[in-house]
């Protein structure tokens, strides 16, 4: 299972293509693999931490498109990594990386699971 931290927001420093950098306060640096969410007006964007650049910046990649994000953009780190849906409910199923279901069926999932774990 994983260890939920505490959440904390950030602003975007510099976004080039998928990539993005991100300024926390000090003392709030995201994990590496945590989730970063930005809300824009029509979409909500997630990004996860792939390395800390120093004591207060973090690089993160998009998992999806960046278009209309900006420097300035407040972002919001959510205290753990990535989860998906898992269990028998899944099967058969289709999901996004983010673990949102893409086959026009809805549903509530009990278990998830990090996406960057060790195997069961």
């Amino acid at each position: 299972m994983t260890t939920k931290t505490k959440q904390s927001t950030g602003v975007i420093s510099q976004v080039v293509g998928v990539v993005i950098d991100a300024e926390f306060a000090d003392g709030n640096l995201p994990a590496i693999y945590n989730a970063l969410t930005v809300e824009l007006k029509d979409k909500k964007l997630v990004f996860e931490v792939a390395q800390h650049l120093s004591e207060t910046s973090v690089r993160a990649i998009a998992l999806g498109t960046t278009d209309g994000l900006e420097r300035g953009t407040a972002i919001t780190d959510s205290g753990e990594p990535i989860t998906v849906p898992v269990g028998e409910e899944t099967l058969g199923r289709m999901f996004d990386v983010v673990g949102e279901p893409i086959d026009g069926q809805a549903g509530t999932f009990k278990n998830r699971a990090p996406i960057h774990r060790e195997p069961p």
